[in-house]
């Protein structure tokens, strides 16, 4: 099983994966991709889940990466991370500057103001 845990009801789960063409986010729901994580179907049996993995490696032309990855059903009955890296997924990209990708805006800012 994916992540070293097992589906089940005290330890529910999501397959996500990434859209092979744009690259967001997506998680799994009726066999379909959804970019809404609120939307996604929690398993929470091991077999049940295995073969929905399977079936998620099997759209290779769709999405990339997918995995189970544990979660939990929110007071609202929608699945809700348990992992710091699943709520920051969740987010979407950052796609603001900063690193390398701040020092190079600035010197080229600087390079077309000579």
């Amino acid at each position: 099983m994916s992540k070293g845990f097992t589906p089940s009801p005290a330890t529910p789960a999501v397959i996500t994966a990434n859209d092979l063409r744009q690259g967001h986010c997506v998680w799994m729901r009726d066999g379909d991709w959804t970019a809404d994580p609120r939307e996604a179907e929690l398993f929470e049996d091991e077999a049940i889940a295995e073969l929905a993995l399977l079936d998620a490696i099997a759209q290779a032309s769709v999405v990339v990466g997918p995995y189970l990855a544990e979660a939990r059903r929110g007071p609202d009955g929608c699945p809700e991370p348990t992992h710091f890296r699943e709520a920051f997924r969740r987010r979407g990209p950052s796609n603001y500057f900063h690193g390398k990708q701040a020092e190079f805006a600035q010197t080229e800012l600087e390079a077309s103001n000579v």
